[in-house]
Protein backbone atom coordinates (compact mmCIF):
# COMPACT_ATOMS: atom_id res chain seq x y z
CA UNK A 1 0.00 0.00 0.00
CA UNK A 2 1.10 3.20 -0.76
CA UNK A 3 -1.13 5.66 0.88
CA UNK A 4 0.53 7.19 4.28
CA UNK A 5 -0.92 6.81 7.41
CA UNK A 6 -0.33 9.28 10.24
CA UNK A 7 -0.14 8.24 13.42
CA UNK A 8 -1.43 10.73 15.89
CA UNK A 9 -0.55 9.47 19.55
CA UNK A 10 1.47 10.61 21.69
CA UNK A 11 5.39 10.11 20.73
CA UNK A 12 6.60 7.24 22.60
CA UNK A 13 2.88 5.09 21.34
CA UNK A 14 3.38 7.10 18.26
CA UNK A 15 6.80 5.21 17.63
CA UNK A 16 5.93 1.84 18.57
CA UNK A 17 3.01 2.03 16.02
CA UNK A 18 4.58 3.45 12.97
CA UNK A 19 7.18 0.36 13.56
CA UNK A 20 4.43 -1.73 14.29
CA UNK A 21 2.38 -0.52 11.30
CA UNK A 22 5.38 -0.56 9.13
CA UNK A 23 6.10 -4.32 9.94
CA UNK A 24 2.65 -4.80 8.67
CA UNK A 25 3.62 -3.55 5.09
CA UNK A 26 2.00 0.12 5.41
CA UNK A 27 3.81 3.26 5.34
CA UNK A 28 3.55 5.40 8.35
CA UNK A 29 4.77 8.08 9.70
CA UNK A 30 4.23 10.19 13.58
CA UNK A 31 2.57 13.43 13.96
CA UNK A 32 1.85 13.23 18.10
CA UNK A 33 -1.33 15.09 18.67
CA UNK A 34 -0.73 15.13 22.36
CA UNK A 35 2.89 15.84 24.20
CA UNK A 36 3.39 14.18 27.86
CA UNK A 37 5.44 16.28 30.09
CA UNK A 38 5.70 16.17 34.00
CA UNK A 39 4.04 17.58 36.56
CA UNK A 40 5.69 20.80 37.85
CA UNK A 41 4.49 20.10 41.47
CA UNK A 42 4.33 16.20 41.78
CA UNK A 43 3.31 16.47 45.81
CA UNK A 44 -0.14 14.59 45.43
CA UNK A 45 1.24 12.15 43.00
CA UNK A 46 4.16 11.21 45.65
CA UNK A 47 1.40 11.16 48.22
CA UNK A 48 -0.65 8.48 46.18
CA UNK A 49 2.79 6.33 45.59
CA UNK A 50 3.10 6.28 48.91
CA UNK A 51 -0.36 4.94 50.09
CA UNK A 52 -0.75 2.36 47.44
CA UNK A 53 -1.01 -0.08 49.98
CA UNK A 54 -3.69 1.62 51.03
CA UNK A 55 -6.22 1.04 47.81
CA UNK A 56 -7.73 -1.96 47.04
CA UNK A 57 -7.59 -1.45 42.93
CA UNK A 58 -5.73 0.92 40.94
CA UNK A 59 -7.23 1.89 37.11
CA UNK A 60 -5.02 3.61 34.85
CA UNK A 61 -6.39 5.20 32.14
CA UNK A 62 -3.66 4.72 29.50
CA UNK A 63 -0.28 3.58 28.97
CA UNK A 64 1.39 6.95 30.05
CA UNK A 65 -0.15 6.93 33.57
CA UNK A 66 1.15 3.44 34.08
CA UNK A 67 4.47 3.88 32.99
CA UNK A 68 4.46 7.54 34.96
CA UNK A 69 2.76 6.31 38.13
CA UNK A 70 4.84 2.93 38.88
CA UNK A 71 8.03 3.74 40.36
CA UNK A 72 10.25 1.06 41.66
CA UNK A 73 8.73 1.18 44.73
CA UNK A 74 5.22 1.29 43.73
CA UNK A 75 6.17 -1.89 41.28
CA UNK A 76 7.37 -3.68 45.12
CA UNK A 77 3.80 -2.54 46.87
CA UNK A 78 2.23 -4.12 44.10
CA UNK A 79 3.98 -7.84 44.02
CA UNK A 80 3.41 -7.49 47.62
CA UNK A 81 0.62 -10.07 49.04
CA UNK A 82 -2.31 -8.71 49.46
CA UNK A 83 -1.92 -6.09 46.66
CA UNK A 84 -4.46 -3.99 44.53
CA UNK A 85 -5.93 -5.03 41.89
CA UNK A 86 -4.24 -2.91 38.99
CA UNK A 87 -7.28 -2.16 36.21
CA UNK A 88 -6.12 -1.17 32.67
CA UNK A 89 -8.33 -0.33 29.59
CA UNK A 90 -5.99 -1.95 27.09
CA UNK A 91 -3.23 -4.15 26.08
CA UNK A 92 -0.82 -0.91 25.49
CA UNK A 93 -1.79 -0.76 29.39
CA UNK A 94 -1.10 -3.75 30.29
CA UNK A 95 2.08 -3.87 28.61
CA UNK A 96 3.55 -0.75 30.52
CA UNK A 97 2.41 -1.93 33.87
CA UNK A 98 4.64 -4.91 33.09
CA UNK A 99 7.76 -3.14 31.98
CA UNK A 100 7.15 -1.01 35.15
CA UNK A 101 7.63 -4.27 36.40
CA UNK A 102 3.81 -4.97 38.07
CA UNK A 103 2.99 -8.87 37.66
CA UNK A 104 0.45 -10.12 35.17
CA UNK A 105 -1.29 -11.99 37.64
CA UNK A 106 -2.06 -8.65 39.49
CA UNK A 107 -3.87 -6.78 36.69
CA UNK A 108 -7.27 -6.99 35.26
CA UNK A 109 -8.12 -5.51 31.77
CA UNK A 110 -10.45 -6.80 28.68
CA UNK A 111 -9.38 -9.33 26.75
CA UNK A 112 -7.25 -8.83 23.77
CA UNK A 113 -10.35 -9.64 21.53
CA UNK A 114 -12.77 -7.02 23.29
CA UNK A 115 -14.92 -4.66 20.92
CA UNK A 116 -13.30 -1.71 22.37
CA UNK A 117 -10.76 -1.02 24.79
CA UNK A 118 -12.73 1.27 27.45
CA UNK A 119 -13.98 2.18 30.57
CA UNK A 120 -17.06 0.16 29.76
CA UNK A 121 -15.23 -2.60 28.77
CA UNK A 122 -13.08 -2.30 31.89
CA UNK A 123 -16.08 -1.99 34.56
CA UNK A 124 -17.42 -5.35 32.49
CA UNK A 125 -14.06 -7.13 33.94
CA UNK A 126 -13.74 -5.58 37.70
CA UNK A 127 -17.39 -5.24 38.51
CA UNK A 128 -17.25 -8.40 40.89
CA UNK A 129 -14.44 -6.29 42.68
CA UNK A 130 -16.46 -3.47 43.80
CA UNK A 131 -18.69 -3.31 47.24
CA UNK A 132 -19.13 -1.20 49.40
CA UNK A 133 -16.31 0.61 51.03
CA UNK A 134 -13.89 -0.74 47.85
CA UNK A 135 -11.11 2.20 47.75
CA UNK A 136 -9.91 2.80 43.70
CA UNK A 137 -7.17 5.36 43.27
CA UNK A 138 -7.76 6.59 39.52
CA UNK A 139 -4.24 7.36 37.58
CA UNK A 140 -4.66 9.27 34.44
CA UNK A 141 -3.49 12.50 32.82
CA UNK A 142 -3.59 16.19 34.20
CA UNK A 143 -4.17 19.49 32.20
CA UNK A 144 -1.54 22.40 31.68
CA UNK A 145 -1.68 22.76 35.83
CA UNK A 146 -1.40 19.45 36.36
CA UNK A 147 -5.29 19.26 37.17
CA UNK A 148 -6.50 15.37 36.82
CA UNK A 149 -8.94 15.51 33.72
CA UNK A 150 -10.88 13.36 31.68
CA UNK A 151 -13.67 10.94 31.64
CA UNK A 152 -15.66 10.06 35.26
CA UNK A 153 -17.67 8.04 33.97
CA UNK A 154 -16.01 5.02 35.74
CA UNK A 155 -15.18 6.71 38.88
CA UNK A 156 -19.25 7.44 38.63
CA UNK A 157 -19.93 3.99 37.92
CA UNK A 158 -17.62 2.85 41.41
CA UNK A 159 -19.19 5.43 43.52
CA UNK A 160 -22.47 4.56 42.75
CA UNK A 161 -21.77 0.85 43.77
CA UNK A 162 -20.70 1.72 46.87
CA UNK A 163 -16.62 2.35 46.70
CA UNK A 164 -14.66 4.73 47.31
CA UNK A 165 -12.68 7.27 44.58
CA UNK A 166 -9.48 8.92 44.66
CA UNK A 167 -7.76 10.58 41.48
CA UNK A 168 -4.15 12.02 40.85
CA UNK A 169 -2.66 12.85 38.09
CA UNK A 170 0.80 11.17 37.08
CA UNK A 171 1.51 13.29 34.28
CA UNK A 172 0.07 16.25 31.93
CA UNK A 173 -1.26 16.34 28.63
CA UNK A 174 -0.69 19.39 26.81
CA UNK A 175 -1.16 20.46 22.82
CA UNK A 176 1.80 19.77 20.71
CA UNK A 177 4.11 23.02 19.26
CA UNK A 178 3.99 22.75 15.51
CA UNK A 179 7.11 23.16 13.72
CA UNK A 180 7.20 23.91 9.63
CA UNK A 181 7.66 20.33 9.37
CA UNK A 182 4.49 18.59 11.10
CA UNK A 183 2.57 22.42 9.32
CA UNK A 184 3.52 20.87 6.45
CA UNK A 185 2.46 17.11 7.07
CA UNK A 186 -0.52 18.10 8.37
CA UNK A 187 -1.55 20.45 5.39
CA UNK A 188 -0.27 17.56 3.33
CA UNK A 189 -1.91 15.01 5.06
CA UNK A 190 -5.62 16.83 4.55
CA UNK A 191 -5.86 16.25 0.25
CA UNK A 192 -3.19 14.09 -0.72
CA UNK A 193 -5.34 10.48 0.33
CA UNK A 194 -3.07 10.19 3.69
CA UNK A 195 -5.12 8.03 6.30
CA UNK A 196 -5.17 9.47 10.00
CA UNK A 197 -5.04 7.26 12.58
CA UNK A 198 -7.16 8.18 15.67
CA UNK A 199 -7.00 7.18 19.11
CA UNK A 200 -8.22 10.48 21.18
CA UNK A 201 -10.81 13.24 20.55
CA UNK A 202 -8.69 15.21 22.57
CA UNK A 203 -6.00 14.98 19.79
CA UNK A 204 -8.46 15.85 17.46
CA UNK A 205 -9.17 19.09 18.99
CA UNK A 206 -5.42 20.21 19.58
CA UNK A 207 -4.97 19.34 15.74
CA UNK A 208 -7.83 22.29 14.54
CA UNK A 209 -6.25 24.27 17.45
CA UNK A 210 -2.40 23.63 15.58
CA UNK A 211 -3.89 24.36 12.06
CA UNK A 212 -7.33 25.74 12.35
CA UNK A 213 -7.33 27.00 8.74
CA UNK A 214 -7.61 23.77 6.91
CA UNK A 215 -10.13 22.25 5.53
CA UNK A 216 -10.54 18.51 6.51
CA UNK A 217 -13.41 17.53 3.96
CA UNK A 218 -11.58 15.88 1.65
CA UNK A 219 -8.70 14.09 4.26
CA UNK A 220 -9.76 10.54 5.49
CA UNK A 221 -9.38 8.91 9.01
CA UNK A 222 -9.92 5.92 11.22
CA UNK A 223 -11.06 6.25 14.90
CA UNK A 224 -10.47 3.48 17.54
CA UNK A 225 -13.53 4.30 19.17
CA UNK A 226 -17.09 5.66 18.50
CA UNK A 227 -17.09 8.74 20.20
CA UNK A 228 -13.28 9.59 18.33
CA UNK A 229 -15.39 8.85 15.09
CA UNK A 230 -17.90 11.43 16.17
CA UNK A 231 -15.04 13.93 17.01
CA UNK A 232 -13.36 13.58 13.62
CA UNK A 233 -16.59 14.66 11.62
CA UNK A 234 -17.62 17.10 14.01
CA UNK A 235 -14.02 18.63 12.69
CA UNK A 236 -14.76 18.21 9.46
CA UNK A 237 -12.96 15.33 8.32
CA UNK A 238 -14.90 13.44 5.30
CA UNK A 239 -14.48 9.79 5.61
CA UNK A 240 -14.04 8.40 8.94
CA UNK A 241 -13.96 4.75 9.35
CA UNK A 242 -14.04 2.92 13.03
CA UNK A 243 -11.64 -0.06 13.78
CA UNK A 244 -10.88 -2.01 16.59
CA UNK A 245 -7.65 -0.84 18.14
CA UNK A 246 -5.57 -4.11 17.14
CA UNK A 247 -2.71 -3.84 14.98
CA UNK A 248 -4.50 -6.56 12.40
CA UNK A 249 -7.90 -4.85 12.78
CA UNK A 250 -6.42 -1.56 12.51
CA UNK A 251 -4.24 -2.49 9.21
CA UNK A 252 -7.45 -3.88 7.51
CA UNK A 253 -9.33 -0.61 7.82
CA UNK A 254 -6.44 1.35 6.59
CA UNK A 255 -6.18 -0.75 3.23
CA UNK A 256 -10.64 -0.54 2.89
CA UNK A 257 -9.10 2.87 1.58
CA UNK A 258 -7.43 1.71 -1.46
Amino acid sequence: MNRRVIVTRPAHEASRWVDALNGAGLRAVALPLIAIEPLEDAGALAAARLAVVRQDALMFVSAAAASHFVDARVAADLAADPAPRCWATGPGTVRALQEAGVPASCIDAPGDDAAQFDSEALWAVVRPQVVAGTRVLIVRGGDVAGQPGGRDWLARTVQSAGGAVEVVAAYRRLAPIFGEAERRLAIQGATDGSVWLFSSSEGIANLCQAVPEIDWRSARAVATHPRIGEAARAAGFGTVALSQPGLAALAASIESFQ
